[in-house]
């Protein structure tokens, strides 16, 4: 790992089976993959796997991306202790949670301008 990824945020999403926790676990794909943050597993955290429990408390800020408001992917770092730097729950922003049905793409990419700059206003205001 470089430095560079080192000094960016984790983010962990929800992936559960509804088109909401989908759309969380894409989200958050599109994050690692476009640079915004490194992704991490959030099962691993929640099926207490050394490694990725470490990595969890490595002391990185952490943005939480989970479709509803069960909020699965914040109860597994929360069952260490660990609270995120920034908290997204997508039914906030209108995305329904359907059962057998793809979430909307459209609606993914311009939730996902908006929750990279609200990630980036939070962390920006927490390191001042």
């Amino acid at each position: 790992m470089n430095t560079n990824e080192i000094m960016k945020p984790i983010v962990y999403s929800c992936s559960g089976c509804s088109s909401a926790a989908q759309m969380a676990n894409y989200l958050a794909v599109q994050m690692d993959r476009n640079g915004t943050a490194e992704m991490s597993c959030i099962a691993g955290v929640g099926g207490n796997v050394k490694k990725l429990v470490q990595t969890a408390h490595s002391g990185r800020k952490i943005i939480v991306v989970d479709g509803c408001p069960l909020a699965c992917a914040k109860a597994c770092l929360g069952n260490h202790s660990i609270e995120p730097d920034v908290h997204i729950e997508l039914t906030s922003f209108g995305v329904a949670k359907r059962q057998h049905q793809d979430f909307d793409k459209k609606q993914a990419g311009e939730i996902l301008e908006i929750i990279e700059e609200i990630a980036d206003q939070q962390l920006t205001l927490q390191a001042l």
